[in-house]
């Protein structure tokens, strides 16, 4: 075995642990968590050890990565988009990313919809109110979410959001919870929540995350 596989095997096993650790800690089930791998700026190599290893969800940042990415590993992967959305990408997204983390703009939803027969898509919602940086303000999240459920062929999973850099993640993730508990209760099926990263997906996992996205923990630091 390459001294890379092993390295990525040996961070690999560490961040699963981690994971059970903070899901018996929260009292709930491992089963519930999918460890997305983000795998951005790193080799195909890298994500040929992933698959070898048992990871089937991959995490990429920009098209132009993960419509390379792709069509090289096998079919059963899942591919995830979650960086900013630019719409004359978004034909050449949904070619290739089952799903789409980083919906916060009508717009895109509307030409995503033109574009699938059916998309996963999770709603990226702002925890620091900083527009630069995406995401849905929390008091348009309501009326937001009806109208992408209107627009027809896009499945809403659910909420995602970054930990604001300047706040404890653990208060930031129970706003996002709260928030979800809401959403469901006008959209049952956007039940789920993609939050979490290296530096943060313990606080998450105890606040209810069921999807994390996890980077340099596995792959190091680039």
């Amino acid at each position: 075995m390459s001294n890379r596989k092993s390295e990525i095997e040996a961070n690999l096993v560490d961040v699963k642990s981690r994971i059970e650790k903070a899901a018996k800690a929260a009292g709930r089930s491992v089963d519930e968590i999918t460890l997305v791998a983000v795998t951005k700026t790193f080799p195909v190599s890298d994500i040929e050890f992933l698959y070898q290893l048992g990871v089937r969800d991959f995490g990429e940042n920009r098209d132009q990565d993960g419509s390379n990415k792709a069509p090289q590993l096998p079919d059963d992967c899942i591919w995830h988009f979650q960086g900013q959305i630019q719409s004359n990408k978004l034909k050449s997204i949904a070619l290739w990313a089952d799903v789409i983390h980083s919906l916060d703009d009508l717009s895109h939803a509307k030409k995503l919809s033109s574009l699938v027969a059916d998309q996963d898509v999770f709603i990226q919602l702002s925890l620091d109110n900083q527009p630069n940086r995406g995401g849905v303000a929390p008091k348009d999240l309501d009326s937001f979410a009806q109208s992408v459920a209107k627009i027809g062929n896009l499945k809403i999973r659910g909420l995602m959001a970054v930990a604001p850099l300047d706040e404890d993640p653990k208060l930031a993730f129970a706003r996002l919870n709260l928030l979800s508990k809401q959403l469901v209760k006008t959209l049952p099926m956007a039940s789920e929540m993609s939050a979490g990263m290296s530096n943060d997906f313990e606080a998450a996992i105890s606040e209810g995350a069921t999807l994390i996205r996890i980077g340099s923990q596995i792959l190091g630091v680039r």
